[in-house]
C-alpha cells in the first residue's frame, strides 16, 4: 500500500506511530470480520457501513498516539491502533478500545475484493 508506514518495516502487533496514523487509516477502506466497512478521510471524517446502513463520525489522533472516535451526538471512544502484518506486508490495523479492551480488526479492502 502506498504512503505507509514511515518506518522501514513494521511487524504484526506493533503500535501504529502517530506520524503514520493518517496514512494507515486513509490508505484504503477497511473490512471487518462481520462484513461491515469503514472509510476514513484525512480531514477527520469517517463513514461506517453496517448491513448497508451508513453512519457518519469523526476521528482524530491524540497527542499520545491513540485514536479518538466520535459518533455524534454522544458516542466517544479512544483506541490503541496496531498493525496487522502478514508476510511482511501491512494488511490492516486492529483497534483496541482503551476502556473495554474490545478489539476490532480492520483489513484493507484490496482492488480484488
Amino acid at each position: 500500500m502506498d504512503g505507509m508506514p514511515s518506518s522501514t518495516k513494521v511487524v504484526d502487533g506493533q503500535l501504529v506511530d502517530a506520524a503514520d496514523m493518517i496514512a494507515a487509516l486513509t490508505t484504503a477502506q477497511f473490512v471487518f470480520q462481520d462484513g461491515a466497512t469503514q472509510s476514513f478521510t484525512a480531514d477527520g471524517r469517517t463513514t461506517y457501513v453496517e448491513r448497508g446502513v451508513p453512519s457518519a463520525g469523526e476521528w482524530s489522533v491524540a497527542g499520545d498516539g491513540t485514536f479518538a472516535s466520535c459518533w455524534p451526538p454522544t458516542y466517544r471512544a479512544t483506541y490503541t491502533v496496531r498493525w496487522i502484518v502478514e508476510n511482511g506486508v501491512p494488511v490492516g490495523v486492529s483497534f483496541t478500545d482503551t476502556r473495554s479492551g474490545g478489539r476490532y480488526d480492520g483489513r484493507y479492502r484490496s482492488a480484488a475484493s
